[in-house]
């Protein structure tokens, strides 16, 4: 089974738009996908209820707190979306049913900061130490002209974990939402940038 985390300590990074948009690629290449939500604000619940029918399903993955996180019989790809703060028994529990951690960053102080602490805590992490979890970095809302964003990838350097990609700054992530959309239900060739930026993960996730 694929099973992948998207988590960041710091709210507002861009894990929901991960999640969502990698269990609708998922959903594209026949998966049965479950989408789990540990945030208490069930941003990827409240998305799902807006999914087209006529698009391929993605099922929501009730998890409810103290019971073991598992994901529902005949799974097939999971995506677990968590809340801002991730730490303890928590992380601990959620590494133990994911073997993938994507961790999205956006070029800001506040948010490298946190991401900092946040790499530190998950190399504390004994499946981590041991290999069993890998760790990618998407690098969100990214534009390359700004001296922000250079500070990003000198700041994200110094980790010696991969750099998977970098996810540009556009509307298009939000316009979609609302609708229940994600990218992989767009036409390709019309938005074929954008594909080309999310080429990177799906290989490091394969």
């Amino acid at each position: 089974m694929k099973t992948v985390l998207v988590a960041n300590p710091k709210g507002g990074s861009g894990k929901s738009t991960l999640a969502a948009n990698l269990a609708g690629y998922w959903a594209w290449q026949g998966e049965q996908v479950m989408l789990g939500d540990l945030d208490r604000q069930h941003s990827a619940r409240r998305w799902l209820a807006l999914r087209p029918q006529r698009y391929p399903a993605i099922h929501g993955w009730d998890i409810a707190d103290g019971e073991p996180l598992r994901p529902p019989k005949g799974t097939t790809a999971a995506v677990l979306d968590s809340p801002a703060g991730l730490h303890g028994k928590k992380l601990e529990a959620a590494l133990k049913v994911c073997r993938r951690v994507l961790v999205p960053v956006q070029a800001a102080a506040f948010d490298m900061w946190a991401s900092e602490d946040f790499f530190r805590q998950l190399a504390e992490e004994k499946v981590v130490r041991k290999g069993e979890v890998q760790i990618g970095i998407v690098a969100m809302r990214f534009n390359p002209r700004t001296q922000s964003a250079r500070q990003l990838d000198s700041f994200l350097a110094g980790f010696g974990l991969p750099v998977l990609t970098h996810i540009r700054e556009t509307q298009l992530y939000v316009q979609l939402q609302p609708r229940g959309l994600t990218l992989f239900d767009l036409p390709k060739p019309r938005y074929e940038r954008d594909h080309a930026q999310w080429a990177p993960i799906l290989s490091w996730l394969k």
